[in-house]
């Protein structure tokens, strides 16, 4: 992870950057959670839990509804008790430390922008509150906003505000009295698309130029690979991966992650007696070089639509019938429909032409671009 420059118009205090030593061989830990679990009666809603988050980095919280994403946060943030287990921030132990004691600062989904206040009034209130000097104070506020290039709007009101240059405002305000951690609750949730893919790129931009530790939490796997230095993807109130975006896409651990993680292709069946082949309702499917599989388990095949390729009727491959085509500009999805039912997700990128709906293909991939796991 690339050392961000330390900028020092944002400190309040001299001792604290956001920047690590030089000569730090490894990152330090910023966050442990150490078994870490939630019980609300005889539902268990976090299981026992460890992560940690080194001093710098961006890690993306992901998972569905009910995965455990959302407690997991309000434990870190101090609004919800732990039932078991203990936090250390900065190698203190923070487990029973109140919210308002931590050091954190968090950015929501609705910005919580005072309204009466003005862009410069909202992003100095977490100073006043430290009553730092009305000098600095004013540096401070200034500094910040031009980092998130809003030095201009100081003066406006955030009715008058567009909802990115709101996000900005409360992305700024977090900064300025340089949290221990920063804590992000799905904070482009409310954004249209386009707006959210600017400000994912703006996140990005002030996460390298601070250094600031972050946890950032969405239920939008795109935006988890876009952003993060590492995923934590949870379910059923468990950590299911931990990763770098490449590892969690191009290496997951089980069927879930592949699936939740971008579009994956899951052919299912059991592994013959030589043990170097799939039985499927489609017939024989050669396990990737080096794959272990044991005679008779269960197990899949995930192929990522990329690694797919549709040839002519007669090639070898999988036959099955194109049953939709989407086109989406540098390419073209394929859903092609196999003689067992199962659907095939294909993106032809190529120069020739995109089979048309109704059409009969072959689908086939490179053995060792699939990935066998178990089911």
């Amino acid at each position: 992870m690339q050392r961000p420059m330390q900028l020092t118009t944002l400190h309040s205090d001299p001792d604290r950057s956001y920047s690590a030593s030089p000569a730090e061989a490894l990152p330090r830990a910023k966050l442990v959670a150490e078994g870490i679990s939630k019980r609300y009666g005889t539902v268990e809603v976090l299981h026992p839990t460890d992560l940690t988050i080194a001093a710098g980095e961006l890690l993306t919280v992901l998972g569905p509804s009910g995965s455990g994403k959302t407690t997991l946060l309000q434990i870190i943030c101090g609004l919800v008790e732990p039932t078991s287990g203990r936090l250390l921030i900065d190698g203190r132990d923070q487990t029973h430390t109140p919210a308002h004691r931590r050091d954190m600062g968090v950015v929501f989904q609705n910005y919580a922008l005072f309204p009466h206040l003005t862009v410069a009034e909202n992003v100095a209130f977490p100073l006043q509150m430290r009553h730092l000097a009305a000098h600095a104070l004013k540096a401070k506020v200034a500094g910040v906003l031009d980092m998130v290039g809003l030095g201009a709007f100081s003066s406006r009101f955030p009715r008058e505000l567009s909802g990115g240059q709101q996000q900005r405002v409360a992305l700024a305000r977090c900064l300025v009295y340089q949290p221990a951690l920063i804590l992000m609750d799905e904070p482009l949730g409310a954004l249209d698309r386009k707006l959210r893919e600017t400000m994912q790129i703006e996140i990005k931009r002030l996460h390298r130029e601070t250094g600031a530790t972050i946890v950032f939490v969405t239920h939008d796997q795109d935006e988890a690979l876009a952003l993060s230095d590492r995923i934590c993807l949870m379910n059923g109130g468990h950590i299911e991966q931990i990763g770098t975006p490449q590892d969690i896409y191009e290496r997951p651990l089980n069927t879930f992650v592949a699936d939740f993680i971008g579009i994956s292709n899951v052919l299912r069946g059991k592994v013959g007696a030589t043990g170097d082949c799939l039985i499927t309702a489609d017939g024989e499917l050669i396990i990737p070089t080096g794959a272990r599989a044991t005679t008779g388990h269960s197990c899949a095949l995930v192929i990522r639509p990329e690694h797919l390729s549709v040839a002519p009727p007669g090639s070898g491959g999988l036959a099955g019938t194109v049953v939709e085509t989407v086109y989406a500009g540098a390419e073209t999805r394929l859903l092609v429909a196999l003689a067992s039912g199962t659907v095939l997700t294909v993106r032809h990128t190529g120069a020739q032409r995109s089979p048309d709906v109704g059409e009969a293909v072959v689908v086939s991939w490179d053995r060792d671009r699939a990935r066998l796991l178990a089911t």
